[in-house]
């Protein structure tokens, strides 16, 4: 009998069996696919090429857990790409770069006032974000419990962050504002609100112009990365990154069972017991930790007399419909933007890309698929890693990843993706080529992804990248749901420690830290049964 299991071998199930393994448990990660990872995996797309299927960039996995878990010393190694270069169409452009300079010169080519402003809005920014940031590590309380325990821990937050004063009126800002309105309130060209919207879109089903997109923008460039590696791509992909959690992991103990689906959680008496897989074998331990959606956690794997009807309400109407899609592609060149002049960019190649010229792009985008079709236009994010990664595909050819949006979970008049992904691949290719002429011509093999292929083959639900929406009502005490917020559920022993919990989604390993951290608070009263 282990101590632990986990279910799920994406990166926040490795990162929370690593803390427990390294605490002195038994713990065991079992995973339906052949290849550990979940969503930050590397696999062969074309004879000899290896893409990141899914998730493709380093940009949130938190120095705090990079350094605890020792990873550099066990391969990760993070490679840098270039600063963000949007083609807008013929010869122009705009560059984002991390140097507030150089960016400021960019935009003082559109708006002399947006340049000028440029810096009051990162000092801005940042402070929400400094905020936010500190949240990330808490456990979110329930505010309306009416127990001692439950209000000593509120009154602990609210005085550990006593110090917040007016930045909490600027979430309100985040938390309520389209992205357009918010941005409008500091900038005047469309070029420049555009290009910082485009976060807003990406993984989340909405426009710049949808309520409560400005805090999807902060959360895509709210990644710490000091003195642990910075942002980029990692070398062999981002399977790498799990990889080395598992490499970490394995020195304590911790072991990992490919090929085992977990069909039900046991659970009696109030309290989980163990697993069974599909093949009917069964695993017990004293704590499971589920890394798989809640959605699928409460929905499947658990049978409803086990768990309170306004708990599965709220998860009835947890938000997941994605619209994101993915284009894995092996190719002799890579894209070959006519905008782009190296002299003038002072660096070879755009390794990272978006695609987007304007706000009105990016909401008509999301139009078609508000209204059940995938974009006629849709935006883009082609990176190239094989121009700093030798590793993934042949001497001279290239590997590009490109994320895109928006192609609906399902489809208006019962129109099948399997009759409509040639179409969809051809928009983007399109696109591509409209920026960069005659790149589709160089392409070796190509990987099309829709969310219903997301969810089927890594369980995201609904191909949702995120778990789940990240507006005001599905985060902190709200995420999953109300009263289970805190990486537990009305069953004893059984947390959540995914994507669906609090902060959310991206490769952060954060929701794993955490849910090991209360698992480790728990242990001693794990012996006593809980009842729903």
């Amino acid at each position: 009998m282990h101590d632990a299991i986990v279910i799920g071998a994406g990166h926040n199930g490795l990162v929370c069996a690593n803390y427990l393994a390294r605490a002195g448990r038994k713990v065991l990660v079992l995973e339906r696919r052949h290849v550990i990872g979940g969503a930050a995996v590397t696999e062969e797309i074309a004879p000899g090429f290896r893409a990141s299927i899914f998730s493709y960039l380093m940009s949130l996995l938190h120095p705090r857990i990079i350094r605890d878990l020792e990873l550099a010393a066990f391969g990760l190694q993070v490679l840098p790409a270039n600063d963000l270069f949007c083609p807008l169409g013929g010869d122009d452009y705009i560059l984002y770069s991390d140097d507030l300079q150089r960016t400021q010169a960019e935009f003082a080519r559109f708006s002399r006032h947006d340049a000028e402003i440029y810096p009051q809005f990162v000092r801005y920014l940042g402070e929400s974000a400094a905020l936010v940031r500190q949240l990330l590590f808490e456990t979110p309380v329930d505010p309306v419990r009416r127990s001692w325990p439950s209000f000593r821990r509120s009154a602990s937050l609210l005085w550990r962050h006593r110090k917040i004063g007016d930045r909490a009126y600027r979430m309100v800002d985040l938390l309520t504002q389209s992205a357009h309105d918010y941005l409008a309130a500091w900038f005047e060209h469309d070029t420049i609100r555009a290009l910082l919207a485009y976060y807003a879109s990406i993984g989340t089903f909405a426009g710049p112009r949808s309520p409560g997109t400005a805090y999807v923008i902060m959360h895509h460039l709210m990644g710490e990365h000091e003195g642990a590696g910075g942002w980029g791509f990692v070398r062999g992909g981002m399977g790498a990154i799990t990889a080395a959690i598992a490499r970490s992991g394995a020195r304590f103990g911790m072991e990992v069972l490919t090929d085992a689906a977990v069909e039900e959680v046991l659970v009696a008496d109030g309290r989980a017991r163990g697993v069974r897989t599909s093949d009917g074998r069964q695993f017990h331990a004293r704590v499971i930790a589920c890394n798989a959606a809640a959605t699928t956690l409460y929905k499947r794997l658990i049978a409803p007399a086990h768990l309170p009807a306004e708990l599965l309400r709220e998860i009835e109407t947890f938000r997941t419909f994605s619209t994101a899609f993915k284009l894995n592609i092996a190719a002799h060149e890579p894209p070959r933007y006519r905008a782009f002049d190296a002299g003038r960019m002072q660096f070879p190649y755009p390794t990272y890309v978006h695609i987007a010229p304007s706000i009105e792009y990016l909401e008509r985008a999301y139009d078609d698929a508000k209204y059940g079709w995938y974009s006629s236009r849709p935006f883009l994010t082609p990176v190239v890693p094989t121009i700093v990664d030798d590793s993934l595909a042949p001497s001279g050819k290239h590997v590009i990843n490109v994320f895109g949006g928006h192609a609906p979970y399902r489809l208006r008049n019962d129109a099948s993706w399997a009759d409509e992904k040639a179409n969809l691949t051809q928009a983007a290719l399109a696109v591509i080529d409209s920026m960069a002429p005659g790149f589709s011509s160089q392409i070796i093999g190509i990987e099309t992804l829709v969310a219903p292929d997301l969810e089927s083959i890594v369980g995201l639900p609904q191909g949702h990248i995120f778990h789940g929406e990240l507006c005001a009502d599905q985060l902190f005490w709200q995420r999953p749901a109300p009263h289970w917020a805190d990486y537990r559920t009305p069953i004893a022993g059984l947390y959540l420690c995914g994507s669906s919990a609090h902060p959310g989604g991206g490769v952060s390993g954060i929701p794993g830290h955490n849910a090991a951290r209360e698992i480790r608070r728990d242990w001693k009263r794990l012996r006593a049964a809980r009842s729903v």
